[in-house]
């Protein structure tokens, strides 16, 4: 293989060049405003490969947001590994707190700031790139395909139809993924596990209307404070969730694994001055790196009723309303878990208010083996770019769609993720590092080599 590494060198300004071309298209996926957003991604992203070497690709409609497929097949019999990617991006707010704008992409202390820099637009360029790399210099060893869809962040409704659809078209051995995070920079690691997930919006009504908070205050429910007490009401002091029967399809993690995952270097106080916190906190008997690895966890995403505006109004709330997401761990069923929250959640509104809740999005969690050839294929680049083997590692996020591909298509995924903690994905100020960029084009070339090498 001619060297990548000259390549990245002697082509990296045309790479982040193009990458700001992307970056700038502000593809939300969750706002029907950026409708005409996500069809730009998708031309800019058909183009892209279209100019990297695929020999067709193609804008594929479907319920929702459209999915971008290319491929380019060297000879059918040969393996083949698809590239699973997203082109949305998580709404930018709130703007005020960002250094520069969402989607005017800079280059700051060696970083590219931006939405999407890291999630997922940052890391999905990688791949194009490693692919230009091996089409431009004829070394490229295997079929590759390309699905890029537009609703990662909004748990993928319209993809698992889509697979299902066109099983023949996504046919291939295994799926590679870069969209999760390593440990630290000089500790390389392959993502083995994913939370799965599930998503709801409550909301809880009182009266008909406002009502003044002198007139009425102490006599009538109000909905704000029902629902703070109900929320609190989720987790106990030991930060385990109370919803009857949630804990049933939990899988204890054996000791020897729990002390595998300890190995992994982790510097609290680092942890702690990276997020700007004095403390943690989280279930009891678990370690931080337990607790989003291994351990479900419920979380309030959003809340608001009544007025939040300058100044005061003092009125007391009509309705009030929440966003809540439950992490789920591999074995939990989101479906049940829906279920189970919604019965319990209703179960537990005191009279005087009227409760609905309804699932927005949600999956299942994933566990990726490690003697599978991809993974040792993959653990063998990241050896070679890195000088040093990758850690398996349990990540805290989901990617719902993960575990309908296996389900599906019949095929792992190998998620080399190259994204840091610090790359502040779904908040203000998300940026990638520029050398995780290019280190990242560098290992996924070396995967397809050591793929088509086979495990000796």
């Amino acid at each position: 293989m001619q060297n990548i590494s000259a390549y990245i060198e002697k082509n990296k300004v045309r790479f982040i060049d193009e990458l700001f071309e992307l970056l700038r298209i502000p593809s939300v996926s969750s706002k029907n405003e950026h409708k005409e957003d996500m069809y730009r991604a998708c031309d800019f992203l058909k183009k892209s490969l279209l100019d990297a070497g695929a020999e067709n690709a193609e804008v594929i409609s479907t319920e929702g947001h459209p999915v971008v497929y290319a491929e380019k097949i060297i000879d059918p019999s040969l393996p083949s590994v698809m590239v699973y990617g997203h082109y949305d991006v998580q709404p930018p707010e709130p703007l005020d707190l960002w250094k520069s704008p969402p989607f005017e992409p800079e280059i700051r202390e060696d970083r590219i700031w931006g939405r999407g820099a890291d999630d997922d637009k940052g890391q999905l360029f990688m791949h194009v790139k490693a692919f230009e790399f091996m089409n431009r210099t004829d070394s490229l060893p295997c079929n590759v395909k390309f699905m890029i869809e537009g609703e990662e962040e909004i748990g993928s409704p319209s993809l698992g139809k889509f697979c299902m659809e066109n099983k023949d078209k996504l046919h291939c051995d295994v799926i590679l993924v870069s969209d999760t995070s390593m440990i630290a920079r000089d500790v390389p690691s392959i993502t083995t596990g994913l939370r799965g997930l599930s998503y709801f919006e409550v909301e809880v009504a009182g009266p008909g209307r406002d009502l003044h908070s002198g007139l009425f205050g102490g006599a009538v429910v109000n909905p704000v404070n029902v629902l703070a007490k109900m929320i609190a009401s989720l987790t106990d002091d030991n930060n385990r969730i109370t919803i009857p029967g949630f804990y049933d399809d939990v899988l204890e993690v054996s000791p020897r694994e729990r002390e595998e995952m300890a190995k992994a270097p982790f510097n609290i106080d680092n942890y702690k001055k990276e997020i700007e916190v004095d403390e943690l906190d989280g279930e009891s008997g678990y370690s931080t790196m337990e607790r989003t690895g291994i351990r479900p966890s419920l979380d309030v995403n959003g809340i608001w009723g009544g007025y939040t505006g300058e100044g005061a109004k003092t009125i007391l709330p009509a309705k009030a309303y929440a966003k809540i997401s439950i992490r789920l761990v591999p074995n939990q069923s989101s479906k049940k878990t829906d279920e189970l929250f919604i019965r319990h959640f209703k179960s537990i509104a005191p009279p005087g208010v009227r409760v609905s809740a309804n699932v927005l999005h949600g999956g299942e969690g994933y566990v990726s083996p490690v003697d599978h050839p991809a993974y040792l294929a993959a653990s063998r680049a990241y050896e070679t770019s890195f000088g040093k083997k990758p850690i398996p590692f349990r990540s805290g996020g989901s990617i719902p769609i993960i575990s309908l591909f296996e389900k599906v298509l019949g095929v792992k995924s190998i998620l080399m993720g190259f994204g840091l903690e610090s790359d502040a994905i779904h908040s203000p100020n998300e940026n990638y590092p520029l050398w995780n960029f290019y280190k990242g084009i560098e290992t996924i070339t070396y995967f397809y080599r050591e793929y088509m090498k086979g495990d000796n």
